[in-house]
């Protein structure tokens, strides 16, 4: 299921089949903003509920805690608790979230009060997004419900305010549009999404949107491209490599910060011929995550007409054990020239990623930033809630945490050690593919990654762990999150409005 999201005026929100009410906690209850209308429902709705109303129904501080009150032939009235203020984005989604969800498949209207807010426009993208995140569910993707914003004050919103809420809705809705379409794509079982098919469905989206040129490379392009890492992780599969090579341009000729990103795009990994056990193969068709999140980022990008250029590059292959798959022991040789020695065919998304960011490195790009579900030591040493960022400059690792902190993805800053490099010493090779056995795995992939992007700023996610969720929370759905989209899209919206610094 997926929901719209559109502006809607006080009268018409109070008949919405769901009817949602904002509340901020203190200490002695929570308190409702005066601009909420004083019957909802056919309810009265009070200013304030004291802490044993909160205890007998269940309802907490804590953001997107939810009180439901039912009324016979009315509306559903509910409580969404914001926290402590109404000036923190992240409780905003999550009390969108907690609102899609109160309201099941049916419509509802959220009421907004814009005179206790900064930033109307802000918390109002912040609540779509939560709102329609929620609302994704693979196995059902068409709705008719809605998603209505109501905006209110305690005398009628200017038109500045009116305005900053209309902008927030588009914007939320394209974003979280844009994500859930990755989401459906990552679900996909790999059977049905094969590399071609996922090049065919990247296409499809990007022919919708503006200033976009796309290219579709099939295995001959690719072998006339010399992409050694990407041929040789898919020689043991029967299913043909692709590549995708996307730009998005809005204003061609026009001194735009350019900025390059690239997507492993592994549609199964079994794990090649270091074969995964048959449980850590259950979730491998989410293996081409970074792919699907770098295109739809691009996409994203387009449709909020950002003044930024961005070129998309997502090598696609499936990693398979047929008689042709690369032997542990084999040696590649990646675009750029460089040899690497692979010993485990399991670490084959950074084979693949070296082939996409020497291809970035030839577009001459201000800043390259990739994205992968790359180690399983990314999740040992943070888990499935926060990703690693590796970043060659201080000034891009905080412009990426402040993206990330608005997005509200938790990135956590990994260091690239320099005296790890002796762990991929290759005695046949430029490099080999892994490091030490059960130390710094996740550096050490950074690593090599890095010796392909000729020491231009660069931005490494390794997403393992928080690219998939085994349960709903918050806003995440279970299965696929898309993680990093909405910190990229951030990011690239702060490099856009910097354009004349």
């Amino acid at each position: 299921m997926s929901r719209t999201a559109q502006l809607t005026t006080p009268v018409e929100g109070a008949q919405a089949p769901t009817v949602c009410v904002p509340v901020v906690f203190d200490d002695g209850g929570c308190v409702i903003a005066e601009s909420v209308p004083l019957v909802l429902g056919g309810q009265k709705i009070p200013r304030l509920l004291d802490q044993d109303w909160c205890t007998r129904h269940g309802f907490k501080s804590d953001p997107g805690s939810a009180a439901v009150l039912r009324a016979l032939g009315e509306s559903t009235v509910v409580f969404v608790s914001l926290g402590a203020t109404f000036d923190d984005l992240e409780h905003f989604r999550l009390a969108g979230a907690a609102a899609a969800r109160s309201a099941g498949d049916g419509s509802l209207a959220f009421f907004v009060p814009t005179e206790a807010i900064d930033s109307p426009r802000d918390a109002v993208q912040a609540l779509v997004e939560g709102a329609l995140l929620a609302s994704y569910a693979y196995k059902h993707e068409e709705s008719t419900s809605s998603f209505d914003v109501v905006p209110v004050g305690v005398s009628m919103p200017a038109v500045q305010t009116h305005n900053e809420v209309v902008e927030g809705i588009v914007r939320g809705a394209v974003i979280a549009e844009g994500v859930n379409w990755a989401k459906r794509l990552i679900d996909t079982p790999a059977g049905d999404l094969p590399p071609r098919e996922l090049a065919k469905q990247v296409l499809r989206r990007l022919d919708q949107d503006a200033h976009v040129e796309v290219e579709t490379w099939n295995e001959s392009r690719v072998k006339e491209e010399r992409l050694g890492g990407l041929l040789g992780v898919g020689q043991g599969s029967a299913q043909p490599t692709r590549l995708v090579y996307a730009t998005y341009d809005p204003e061609p000729g026009a001194t735009l910060a350019h900025v390059a990103l690239v997507g492993k795009g592994v549609t199964f990994d079994s794990g090649g011929l270091s074969i995964k056990t048959g449980e850590g193969m259950m979730t491998m068709k989410t293996d081409m995550t970074g792919a699907a999140v770098v295109m739809a980022v691009l996409s994203i990008v387009s449709r909020l007409e950002l003044p930024v250029r961005v070129t998309a590059i997502a090598p696609m292959t499936e990693n398979m054990t047929g008689d042709s798959a690369t032997r542990p022991g084999d040696v590649l040789t990646i675009r750029n020239g460089m040899t690497i020695e692979v010993l485990n065919t399991d670490a084959e998304g950074r084979l693949i990623l070296a082939d996409g960011l020497s291809l970035a490195v030839e577009a001459n790009p201000d800043v390259i930033i990739d994205v992968a579900t790359l180690t399983g030591a990314q999740a040992v040493a943070l888990g499935d809630e926060v990703g690693a960022m590796y970043a060659t400059t201080d000034e891009l690792a905080n412009s990426f945490r402040a993206a990330s902190e608005r997005s509200g993805e938790l990135l956590w800053r990994m260091p690239l050690v320099a005296n790890y490099e002796s762990h991929l010493d290759s005695d046949v090779a430029d490099m080999k593919n892994i490091g030490k056995a059960g130390r710094a795995g996740s550096i050490s992939a950074a690593l090599l990654l890095q010796r392909f992007t000729d020491a231009r700023p660069w931005v490494h996610l390794d997403i393992a762990g928080p690219g998939r969720s085994d349960a709903n929370r918050g806003y995440w759905t279970k299965g696929a999150t898309a993680f990093s989209a909405r910190t990229i899209v951030e990011f690239l919206r702060a490099v856009a409005s910097s354009k004349g610094d």
